[in-house]
């Protein structure tokens, strides 16, 4: 950015690429708003915003987490369960509100069916465009946090498919011109999953905080359906009701049958996936909180029916008085 010769080159990475001014009239009034759609230089812009994710990822480790976990004595499973819910309950919240600004601003929620109306949404505002370059930045700095939070063998598989899902759903919204659907189910998706980790991380300091887990359980079951309601809308009956039907790669048009199955297919497949992880984690809490009452009761009757120190103590000197030395009351009844 400093010299003139790399000046060029240093943009493509730091700014937003492939901006059209388009002038407005309003009330003999003009004015020139800037528009952006997307292209292959946006892969430099989302290389340099993830080294910028793994700075603030560093930061919020160091400054925050770290010292967190020096206070609470954290075990080794607990330390790398509370570092992914502090790291991802940050940026969850941050999403929401950024996501949900957009949505207010661009008037997405008091008119729904703006969310397929005028498709294709290829030309974008800035602050969409930045969403997404954003999301995607971010979960592609998690591969390589992979290596720099040393994360176990046995968890790398269940990270990689959870970044990949996320990736593959953003950048198909992304490309696809599905923009305004995108930015509601994440807004959607991620308010629920913030619930989930801020539960969590006060789970670790009081484990008898259990109020947060039972809200997100239904949050996410509700989720799941206005995401199934919402696509199927949008795509099912929105876009598939639209006159510009066909593929034209120059517009950004992708609204053709096959397309719209295989977004459909792709969103109902994941939903079907969480609710089956979600049935699968309350199936083991239930079984885990059914066997701790069990574990007591044993514990109880075990407890019960031992005797106590002092009872053994009576009970070992009244058998060495019966089988040893005479006792003081049985040599007096000898006597008489």
């Amino acid at each position: 950015m400093f010299f003139q010769i790399t000046a060029k080159a240093a943009v493509i990475f730091v700014t937003l690429q492939y901006n059209v001014t388009i002038s407005t009239t309003e009330e003999q009034s003009t004015e020139t708003i800037s528009l952006y759609h997307y292209g292959i230089k946006d892969l430099a812009t989302v290389f340099f915003y993830m080294l910028v994710a793994i700075i603030i990822h560093a930061i919020i480790q160091e400054y925050v987490l770290d010292k967190i976990n020096r206070r609470m004595h954290f075990s080794k499973t607990k330390h790398s369960k509370f570092n992914e819910s502090g790291q991802l309950s940050a940026f969850y919240l941050f999403s929401c509100v950024w996501g949900t600004s957009i949505l207010i601003s661009e008037n997405y929620v008091s008119d729904p069916m703006s969310l397929w109306k005028d498709y294709p949404h290829m030309m974008i505002p800035f602050q969409m465009k930045f969403f997404y370059i954003s999301q995607l930045a971010y979960w592609f700095h998690a591969f390589p946090e992979l290596y720099f939070q040393k994360t176990k063998k046995e968890d790398i598989p269940r990270q990689l498919v959870y970044i990949g899902l996320y990736l593959f759903h953003i950048a198909g919204a992304y490309l696809l011109n599905l923009t305004r659907l995108g930015l509601v189910l994440l807004v959607l998706h991620y308010f629920v999953e913030f619930l989930f980790h801020i539960s969590r991380l006060f789970y670790f300091s009081d484990e008898k905080y259990q109020k947060g887990f039972s809200m997100w359980a239904a949050l996410f079951v509700f989720g799941r359906l206005l995401t199934l309601i919402l696509s199927v809308l949008t795509v099912g009956f929105g876009l598939a009701s639209a006159e510009n039907q066909g593929l034209n790669l120059n517009t950004g048009n992708f609204n053709m049958l096959a397309i719209r199955i295989i977004v459909l297919s792709s969103i109902c497949g994941t939903q079907a996936f969480m609710m089956w992880k979600f049935i699968n984690f309350q199936l083991r809490r239930w079984r885990e909180h059914s066997s701790q009452p069990q574990s007591l009761k044993k514990k109880f009757v075990t407890t019960k029916g031992r005797p106590s120190k002092k009872e053994r103590e009576n009970g070992v000197n009244g058998t060495v008085t019966s089988n040893g030395a005479d006792s003081p009351r049985s040599r007096k009844e000898k006597s008489s």
